[in-house]
């Protein structure tokens, strides 16, 4: 798994991390801090598990990542002592979907640095911190230049790294279009039933924009493409009640249903 983003100083109190256990003694396992490189961790034998511990090996792996939490500082020695015993199966969550949100960020800050001719770490040295320093996350960072390059520069941005970190989350968070499909059934005995039924799907594309399919008498196939799926979603079931609303008065009936 690649590490995650790099931080500056030291971890605070309770701070949820995912630590690489580098050695193991009989009472703890000695961990490399993947946020703060720097800095190395430990857990003690006692916070391992909750459970009796007979060895310590059953329950920790050289190698193998956790989710720890930060019980213990040592300013003095860069040093941090580490709970596993702690992190309950959400805080395991929230931090594995932070570490995922955080590694995409990282990619994005990684080509926005390229524009300017930058590396990685340089990018991290100039913009970086300064986004985890001010928005906590740097995720969050790209977000807020999605919406607005301003934002970035009220909070202390250059305006050269602004506009870059702008253009690459506008191209990275571009909405993806959706298809809701509807499978459609029409009805009506009137004589000019194929008429009427003609006329309502063509009010239906008008209106939604949606295209029709016909597959055979008297069922036809119902596609719209969105960016919101609820609103794509709800805007075409709106048109279709009021399509089965209208084919009643045509002595007929009508039914559809979502194919998901």
């Amino acid at each position: 798994m690649k590490k995650l983003v790099k931080r500056k100083g030291l971890p605070e109190w309770g701070e949820l991390l995912l630590v690489t256990v580098q050695r193991i003694t009989p009472y703890a396992a000695w961990c490399k801090l993947e946020e703060y490189p720097s800095i190395e961790g430990m857990i003690h034998v006692s916070e391992v598990s909750g459970k009796w511990v007979h060895d310590i090996r059953e329950f920790v792996k050289l190698n193998k990542q956790y989710v720890a939490k930060v019980v213990k500082i040592d300013y003095q020695k860069n040093f941090v002592n580490l709970s596993l015993k702690r992190v309950n199966r959400m805080d395991e969550k929230q931090k594995m979907n932070f570490f995922r949100r955080e590694q995409r960020a990282e990619k994005m800050l990684e080509q926005a640095g390229k524009l300017l001719g930058k590396t990685l770490d340089q990018s991290y040295e100039e913009v970086g911190f300064l986004l985890q320093e001010k928005f906590g996350e740097i995720s969050v960072a790209f977000e807020t230049a999605r919406k607005s390059k301003d934002e970035l520069i009220k909070e202390g941005v250059p305006e050269q790294w602004a506009s870059v970190l702008t253009k690459i989350a506008e191209e990275s968070f571009q909405e993806k279009e959706i298809v809701i499909k509807v499978d459609l059934e029409l009805k009506s005995l009137v004589p000019d039933g194929v008429e009427k039924i003609k006329e309502l799907l063509v009010e239906l594309n008008k209106k939604t924009g949606a295209s029709v399919k016909y597959i055979s008498a008297p069922k036809y196939r119902v596609e719209l493409q969105g960016k919101d799926p609820k609103q794509t979603e709800k805007k075409l079931v709106e048109v279709l009640e009021s399509m089965i609303k209208q084919i009643k008065q045509f002595e007929g009936e009508g039914s559809y249903k979502l194919v998901k």
